[in-house]
């Protein structure tokens, strides 16, 4: 009974010494994640990539929208980034982005979409407010300030003592003349 026992424990053992070499493969599948920035880019178009949990020293990132597969440098142990372009005369439509770690492969890991650069051009219909490069909503905004508001209490102080020293200055001239006319 009591050999029964052990080679009972000893047949677990053995299972879990098998099995958990591809249950961490499977986990290892499961972690790697790749962005692709842009997402969606026109042919010939530039895109940056980044894998994160890649474990070895080597990551390559493939599809058959790139003009060749990307060779990608490390950051830190598991982040590796590249960049790459995307075929002048691919077709358009959605290509599956596969990552190879230290000669694994993890197929279908992203994907990238190539669609046809915009062609449509919108002219204004508007008159544009132009002429004053990145400062030309302030100089609107201030114009719009000062045609709005009149001259202040300090403009308006100025402008009577101007007047009351132009009104003296005409009144004193006017004095002395009528004396040197009389004499």
């Amino acid at each position: 009974m009591r050999s029964c026992l052990i080679t009972l424990r000893a047949a677990g053992a053995a299972a879990v010494l098998v099995l958990a070499p591809a249950a961490t493969a499977a986990h290892a599948d499961d972690s790697v994640e790749v962005t692709l920035a842009p997402a969606t880019v026109v042919p010939g178009g530039e895109v940056a990539i980044s894998v994160s949990g890649c474990q070895g020293t080597t990551a390559t990132v493939t599809s058959q929208a790139f003009a060749a597969d990307v060779e990608l440098s490390s950051r830190t142990g598991s982040q590796f980034s590249g960049q790459t372009t995307v075929k002048a005369g691919v077709s358009l439509a959605a290509y599956e982005v596969s990552v190879v770690c230290d000669g694994h492969r993890h197929p279908a890991m992203g994907q990238i979409k190539v669609v046809q650069q915009p062609t449509d051009h919108q002219t204004p219909v508007a008159p544009v407010r132009a002429g004053g490069g990145g400062a030309a909503h302030l100089a609107v905004a201030t114009t719009d300030r000062v045609e709005g508001q009149g001259p202040g209490t300090p403009h308006a102080v100025v402008g009577l003592v101007l007047a009351g020293v132009a009104a003296i200055a005409v009144a004193f001239r006017s004095s002395r003349r009528r004396r040197t006319e009389s004499d």
